[in-house]
């Protein structure tokens, strides 16, 4: 293991890789990192499966067998695959840390991130298709996907809440998880094996942000560029903190076998090249935290990064930051009510070229 990798372990940090492939799987690139760098689960998106099946080879031998299909079967069937194979190689981790690690996501069809019912109906699907304890499905924290994590979590199934933006969302996903881990006490599940994370977006927000803060011009504003998103998320682990420890019915769910709802930091790559390639790792670093990182973000890490604790102390300072930006006429949460509408029209476009893609693989190999 990287000794900066190891510190942030040590300091209480899960780290996951943001990446999965076919070629990945089968080159021993997952377990290298796994052995070296102290990955202990991973996730994908519509945008990763878009890379990965973009790939003209890995994947032609599995569309051979399974012929003329239609699109959508033949990219369940590829995604499954892989998600179901990664579990695999990350089973010893789950059941040596009782399944709080060792996690592989995989997203539902973004296209329905607006349809509560057919999300949850696709959930139960995917969590059947990949038949893996240690597999999470993960659903967008609209509004419409609230109600469908409550209800996806009440049959015992384990879910990644991904694009969160603000901390009243964020409030809301906590809600909608305590309600689903209640009612699937009452619908007699285990809840020890139930995992869940809140995937709060940061980077994001640091380049909407600071696209105003260059608009505004002023040396008030000049200073508070790139500070955004780590307060931003500073304050959604103090939100974490507070609900955990105030909400009634968490201290008898948790006395039953549950677990928190760990937060997950997602877009942790850094957009600015001004910035620190570690900032979005460096400078989140608590207790109970998952920082989900690209492979670029990962070696930054373990090549010259801190992992030293960096949250506790800091939510004054946080609290003043996101102050100041409302002072400069900066709406964060019309920013973020923009980023979490922009991050569910880039995956539908990731996923309808993952159709695009994988129908000419279709198409070729039964030429």
């Amino acid at each position: 293991m990287t000794e900066a990798t190891q510190r942030t372990s040590d300091s209480g940090v899960s780290i996951w890789l943001d990446d999965l492939s076919r070629s990945r799987i089968e080159s021993g690139s997952l377990q290298d990192l796994i052995a070296n760098k102290n990955v202990v689960g991973v996730t994908t998106n519509p945008s990763i499966f878009q890379k990965a099946l973009s790939q003209v080879g890995p994947y032609d031998e599995q569309l051979k067998e399974l012929g003329k299909v239609d699109v959508e079967t033949a990219v369940r069937e590829l995604t499954t695959t892989d998600v179901r194979n990664a579990t695999d190689i990350f089973r010893e981790i789950a059941e040596k840390t009782d399944f709080v690690d060792g996690r592989v996501s995989i997203e539902v069809d973004p296209r329905l991130a607006h349809e509560t019912e057919a999300t949850e109906k696709q959930a139960v699907e995917l969590w059947e298709k990949v038949n893996r304890p240690n597999a999470m499905i993960k659903i967008p924290a609209t509004l419409e996907g609230l109600p469908a994590i409550t209800a996806t979590l009440a049959k015992g199934i384990s879910v990644n809440v991904t694009l969160i933006f603000s901390l009243e969302r964020y409030e809301q996903v906590i809600d909608a998880y305590i309600e689903g881990i209640a009612q699937a006490a009452a619908n007699g599940h285990d809840l020890k094996h139930i995992g869940s994370v809140a995937s709060f977006f940061v980077s994001r927000v640091d380049t909407a942000v600071d696209k105003l803060l260059e608009a505004n011009g002023s040396d008030e504003a000049k200073a508070l560029e790139g500070k955004a998103a780590v307060a931003n998320a500073r304050l959604a682990y103090e939100l974490f903190e507070k609900k955990f420890a105030s909400d009634p019915r968490w201290a008898e769910l948790a006395a039953k076998g549950a677990k928190v709802q760990r937060p997950l930091w997602a877009s942790t790559g850094t957009k600015n090249p001004a910035y620190s390639d570690c900032k979005y790792v460096d400078e989140l670093v608590a207790p109970h935290i998952v920082n989900t990182m690209p492979e670029k973000t990962l070696n930054a890490l373990a090549d010259h990064g801190n992992g030293a604790p960096s949250i506790e102390g800091t939510y004054e300072e946080s609290h003043a930051i996101i102050n100041k930006l409302a002072e400069l006429g900066i709406n964060l949460k019309d920013v973020t009510d923009k980023l979490e509408a922009d991050g569910v029209a880039a995956f539908i476009k990731s996923w309808d070229s993952v159709l695009a893609d994988v129908q000419s693989g279709i198409d070729r190999v039964n030429a």
